[in-house]
């Protein structure tokens, strides 16, 4: 009985933490944020729809915002050419491994009242996060190879 006892203490214990961890990040990644760049893990030239939405070039300088005590969000395409305006996300993030500090970041385009048509979304990897900066990373396999995506974020007041 006290081995069952403390199993279940330990594995509380755990989960206490992860959630602790998970919303520290959540609490950083709160406020307005603008893309500052997207780099891939190899170089050449690709034609890459970013969330299936616009090119790396569109979303390069787009301003970001995280709400997470809603989960919601928002980011605006400000280049004429790049169907310009506002769209609209729900996250949330996925503590993977706190030793590491990455998580995963699951992201769900929406309508302007927060409603997903599809219910699909992106998972990326939240692969670094501080106070002033940002980075998401997402592999894709191209000829069967991986390729990593990379958008960096800046904080921006």
């Amino acid at each position: 009985m006290k081995k069952i006892f403390l199993a279940i203490l330990v594995t509380f214990a755990m989960s206490c933490g992860s959630t602790k961890v998970t919303r520290q990040a959540q609490r950083t990644i709160k406020g307005n944020w603008r893309l500052s760049s997207v780099t891939y893990d190899r170089s050449g030239t690709y034609e890459i729809k970013l969330l299936s939405d616009v090119s790396k070039a569109c979303f390069e300088s787009s301003t970001w915002q995280f709400v997470p005590n809603d989960y919601k969000g928002s980011y605006a395409i400000d280049k004429a050419a790049c169907s310009p305006g506002e769209r609209y996300f729900k996250f949330d993030i996925q503590e993977v491994d706190p030793a590491t500090g990455l998580y995963d970041f699951l992201l769900k385009p929406t309508d302007e009242k927060y409603k997903s048509e599809t219910n699909r979304g992106f998972r990326l990897q939240l692969s670094a996060l501080t106070d002033t900066a940002m980075e998401w990373q997402q592999t894709l396999k191209v000829d069967g190879t991986p390729f990593t995506i990379s958008m960096n974020f800046e904080k921006v007041e």
